[in-house]
């Protein structure tokens, strides 16, 4: 064990803090872990520091860097935190903030690692109203929806974005409008960003 741990102060030497932590690990020094983790998050690296919290087990450590995370703005660190911790209630608020700054991508990312289902429908609904169609799309996937991916592959159509539409219909499982697509348009007509 000396020797394991001599190794991964010598990673740490070499700033390799992610060979360290994982040696850290394997000779199952949590103080060290939580030591590099502390270091890490005063210093804004925080996902090295959320990993040393993880592999340490420390889910206290690993909220409050959540949290010091959402106060900076590190939306992804802050899921990736609280994603490990497995709080909810934490991931709903930093869903929420994110649907408030318009950040569409990582409220899909936070409702999806939930497995919230009534949020991402809502959510995709909202972007479909805005024509975020490919938000939309991908809420909708998330769910399962192949009534609203239909849709969506209906309004790609009539906008003249045939790749989108047939990605769309593949999604919805309509074979009909895939055959038709895939049999009424050449590859060339599918490259190219909008088909008149």
């Amino acid at each position: 064990n000396e020797l394991m741990n001599a190794a991964g102060e010598e990673y740490l030497k070499r700033n390799q803090v992610l060979e360290a932590i994982k040696v850290f690990k394997m000779t199952g020094n949590r103080k060290r872990l939580v030591e590099i983790g502390d270091y890490h998050a005063q210093v804004w690296l925080f996902s090295h520091a959320i990993e040393a919290y993880k592999l340490a087990e420390d889910k206290e450590k690993l909220t409050w860097v959540g949290d010091m995370c959402l106060r900076e703005g590190h939306i992804t660190e802050a899921i990736e935190a609280y994603k490990s911790v497995g709080d909810e209630a934490r991931l709903n608020k930093v869903g929420d903030y994110c649907l408030e700054k318009e950040k569409i991508d990582f409220a899909i990312e936070v409702f999806a690692a939930m497995q919230n289902k009534v949020k991402l429908l809502s959510l995709g609904d909202k972007c479909y109203a805005d024509r975020a169609f490919n938000h939309a799309m991908h809420a909708f996937e998330l769910c399962n929806d192949m009534e609203r991916l239909n849709k969506i592959g209906d309004e790609f159509m009539k906008m003249g974005l045939l790749a989108d539409a047939l990605r769309a219909f593949e999604l919805s499982k309509n074979d009909m409008m895939v055959r038709f697509i895939r049999e009424n348009f050449s590859d060339k007509n599918l490259a190219g960003k909008v088909y008149v």
